[in-house]
């Protein structure tokens, strides 16, 4: 099996942690870690593939090892994070590569294929959303945060807890599958949520994530223009981006290969072999 190894960069004078597995010379896959977690959610897809690709799975700034200033000291945006990633790709070397996204990978990783469609070799969407149709009631307490932080702060300070970590991997999940997913997963996010000034940062970016719904149109007008491969890997039974969002790909991306398992958020942790499997048919031809 492929060794995973774990390293450390400097990014604009801040911390970055990546984990890595495979031979650089292959094929590049890029893999974006969403909310609550980090790039411990791809600890198993990347030996998995590492065998024909070469994985770069960073963690965004205030999430896993990745450095974690204080909200004062840092612009927690999605188009800040966005950046770093863009520049440790660039300090990595890494100039063409193949995206996989899921929640708030979705937004830094359609920013970066927009804006550098070139670069951009294929997508990988697993519960990545970019239509109004993905969004839940789940968004409901969130949405109404953003235009009110003082009123609703209560309320989405509860999303921060251990019973809602949880219940980000648990929810939707088969009573056949549900042995699969470790306590493991949901112990360490709720570890790293707990850090001193951690639940602040993530406030501001539930705050700023408004903004990346200014960016869809953006991202559909990339999809309709450049018309990159897209498999689409999605959580049928997802109560936080749910099935629609990833049947809307279709509308702009007619040629996407769409598989909505039976799954929830995190499918990796039920599907993880599944996925593997798809995403080795998918690449191994439309790379070739």
């Amino acid at each position: 099996m492929t060794v995973v190894t774990h390293h450390t960069v400097e990014i604009q004078g801040l911390p970055v942690f990546y984990r890595q597995a495979g031979d650089p010379s292959k094929p590049t896959i890029v893999l974006l870690h969403g909310f609550p977690t980090s790039s411990a959610m791809f600890r198993e897809l990347l030996p998995e593939l590492g065998a024909d690709y070469h994985l770069i799975a960073p963690d965004h700034i205030g999430f896993g090892q990745s450095a974690m200033p204080p909200v004062d000291e840092f612009d927690y945006t999605f188009d800040k994070l966005t950046e770093i990633t863009l520049e440790l790709l660039d300090t990595l070397g890494i100039e063409r590569f193949a995206l996989y996204i899921q929640d708030y990978g979705a937004p830094i990783g359609l920013r970066i294929a927009s804006q550098n469609p070139e670069q951009v070799s294929a997508l990988i969407t697993q519960s990545g959303n970019a239509y109004m149709e993905g969004f839940t009631p789940f968004w409901e307490v969130l949405f109404a945060h953003a235009t009110d932080r003082v009123t609703h702060e209560p309320a989405v300070r509860k999303l921060l807890e251990l019973d809602a970590t949880k219940w980000q991997y648990t929810h939707g999940v088969s009573a056949d599958r549900l042995a699969r997913v470790s306590p493991d997963t949901w112990i360490l996010d709720q570890a790293y949520l707990d850090r001193p000034g951690n639940k602040e940062i993530q406030l501001q970016l539930f705050f700023d994530y408004k903004n990346n719904l200014d960016g869809y149109p953006a991202f559909q007008k990339y999809f309709a223009e450049y018309r990159p491969p897209v498999l689409i890997a999605w959580g049928e039974h997802d109560e936080i981006f749910g099935p629609d969002g990833a049947r809307a790909y279709l509308r702009d991306l007619p040629d996407a290969e769409l598989h909505l398992l039976d799954a929830g958020h995190f499918a990796l942790e039920t599907h993880g072999p599944e996925i593997a499997a798809l995403i080795r048919d998918f690449l191994g031809r439309v790379l070739d």
